[in-house]
């Protein structure tokens, strides 16, 4: 059962995103964080909001309209000016039963612990959340952020993983 292993937290982008009326937080959210000691939650939270400041600035600074490649090498620069620790297509090796069966390439890797997956799509579906809860499962990590360029302004979806089983095999 999915909600037994995951958390997935959605936040919209607006004028007004800091008003707790913006955040759609699922009940669940909240039984599953205790887990994670208070330091842990709040270095999550801080990094989460760091990023997310970083994207309002390329978004406001580039607009919408550009490929995806654009914001990925916008984002790199603008989360190393502001002294965030970032690689780019940082692999991961799937195996099952111990054989090597695909292979995953983070779009950028935050500070070793966030997976931020960057889309230029008309809207973000349920299939972009599928995708990045198997690139959780895949990397052994808990955060991704997936972020959509392609409107005007940002829109963005924070998902946390619980569940720590993994497929992976980090090369």
């Amino acid at each position: 059962h999915i909600e037994s292993c995951l958390s997935i937290c959605v936040h919209r982008r607006s004028s007004g995103a800091n008003h707790c009326s913006e955040r759609l937080w699922p009940r669940t959210a909240h039984r599953y964080w205790p887990l994670m000691n208070a330091d842990e939650r709040g270095f999550f939270d801080s990094l989460t909001e760091r990023v997310i400041g970083a994207a309002l600035e390329v978004s406001n600074a580039l607009g919408a309209g550009f490929l995806e490649k654009v914001y990925e090498r916008a984002m790199l620069t603008e989360l190393r000016l502001r002294g965030i620790r970032v690689t780019t297509q940082t692999s991961f090796t799937i195996t099952y039963k111990g054989h090597r069966v695909g292979e995953y390439c983070a779009d950028i890797l935050v500070e070793d612990v966030l997976v931020l997956e960057l889309k230029c799509v008309e809207h973000l579906g349920q299939n972009h959340t599928a995708q990045c809860l198997n690139y959780l499962r895949a990397s052994g990590l808990t955060l991704c952020l997936l972020m959509n360029f392609q409107r005007p302004k940002v829109e963005w979806k924070r998902i946390v993983q619980i569940g720590r089983a993994s497929c992976r095999e980090r090369v």
